[in-house]
């Protein structure tokens, strides 16, 4: 795997300039929001079992449910096997997330391997997983695995900030954000970045979490 990887706030940064100078939406964005975070995470199941929480919640429920999983110590694949159902229910999971977060315990990912693949492999093995669609594999490639030109042109917060500062008459479909990142490249991670955190400005609030 010969893919560029962000591992530093300077990756980050190379990355911003590159777009600032390619679309001056960016640079004026960039002013708005400054320096642009790394959000790394480390990779796993707990990111990915985080990500499946995350699904259609908002970022403070995502977070209290979370909070909740870890206080029960329901964060690793064998808790999740030996819980019952109605021990993950407590912590505020639904049926259908009960029946994801196992089948992501069954899955038994190569984690390791995952490192080494290249991304489009990456997306292809992890939406196999029932509960992982093609959002939870991009953000886990962008942020777990640090791809640099990995981008999710299905989060909702980045449609939104993208219609904002791209001044477009309604939010952007999946496919219309997709094409439009295209141009992006090398740097489409860093663009996420970038439309998150002007999200952020914009709307007053976070994104993701």
């Amino acid at each position: 795997m010969t893919e560029r990887t962000i591992t530093t706030p300077a990756c980050v940064a190379e990355g911003a300039a590159y777009l600032a100078v390619i679309e001056p939406r960016f640079a004026a964005a960039l002013r708005l929001t400054g320096p642009l975070p790394l959000r790394r995470r480390p990779d796993g199941f707990e990111q990915l079992l985080s990500a499946i929480i995350s699904q259609q919640v908002s970022v403070a429920s995502a977070a209290a449910i979370w909070g909740r999983m870890g206080v029960a110590r329901l964060t690793g694949p064998r808790k999740i096997q030996a819980a019952s159902d109605d021990d993950l229910r407590a912590c505020g999971l639904s049926r259908q997330k009960i029946r994801y977060a196992r089948a992501l315990a069954e899955a038994r990912l190569d984690y390791a391997a995952l490192r080494e693949a290249t991304s489009d492999q990456v997306i292809a093995t992890l939406v196999q997983v029932p509960g992982i669609g093609r959002w939870t594999a991009e953000v886990y490639a962008m942020l777990s695995l640090g791809r640099a030109d990995v981008f999710c042109p299905g989060d909702l917060a980045l449609q939104e900030a993208a219609r904002s500062l791209f001044a477009l008459d309604a939010r952007p479909t999946e496919a219309a954000l997709r094409a439009r990142a295209a141009a992006w490249a090398p740097w489409r991670a860093v663009a996420a970045r970038l439309l998150w955190a002007y999200y952020r400005v914009d709307k007053e609030r976070e994104g993701i979490r």
